[in-house]
């Protein structure tokens, strides 16, 4: 039987996971991550398709992200699959699939959920204890969303710039929203 079509309307942002086959690592040091960040840029960029938030885990990856058009972002995730596991394989000398089956996606409720996503994604690493501050996390969002870094390649969605007039009073926002997760809100 036939997957059935993605659900991408447009202006709705969607929030994208993706796992290792047998939930096995798809990331196994900072150049994979480096590698990977690269690619999906260039894959969403070609597509102009906005990406607000990201989480890089060892074995899954998670996006927030808003296709322009409905069927542009499985292509871009195709492409993205095609540029990377090849380059997985060859630099750690393995053969077969890296991702168990297709991403998955969901349409995120602008209203209420979005910040709740993208908290989400930005505390995975806390969560799987990967670091204790999501600050410190150097393969997701967090760092941009916390005013820490720059970064032109993320696209902050209106719901994140309503947080603040300007981008200090939006980032001390959500430093203490993102906190409000870490302690089960």
């Amino acid at each position: 039987m036939p997957r059935r079509p993605r659900l991408e309307l447009p202006g709705f942002p969607l929030h994208i996971t993706q796992r290792g086959v047998n939930r096995g690592a798809v990331f196994l040091d900072g150049a994979d991550h480096s590698r990977y960040r690269a690619l999906l840029v260039d894959a969403l960029k070609t597509r102009d398709i906005a990406l607000h938030a990201y989480a890089l885990m060892t074995n899954h990856v998670h996006l927030l992200l808003t296709p322009p058009a409905p069927g542009t972002l499985s292509p871009a995730m195709r492409v993205l699959g095609q540029r990377y596991v090849p380059a997985f394989n060859r630099k750690h000398r393995r053969t077969d699939t890296l991702w168990e089956g297709g991403f998955k996606s969901c349409i995120v409720d602008l209203e209420r959920y979005l910040l709740r996503v993208h908290r989400y994604i930005e505390l995975n690493p806390v969560r799987a204890a990967m670091t204790t501050a999501a600050e410190d996390d150097q393969w997701s969002s967090a760092r941009f969303s916390l005013g820490i870094t720059a970064d032109p390649t993320l696209s902050p969605h209106p719901a994140y710039l309503a947080l603040g007039a300007d981008p200090a009073g939006r980032a001390a926002y959500y430093r203490q929203w993102l906190n409000q997760g870490v302690t089960g809100e």
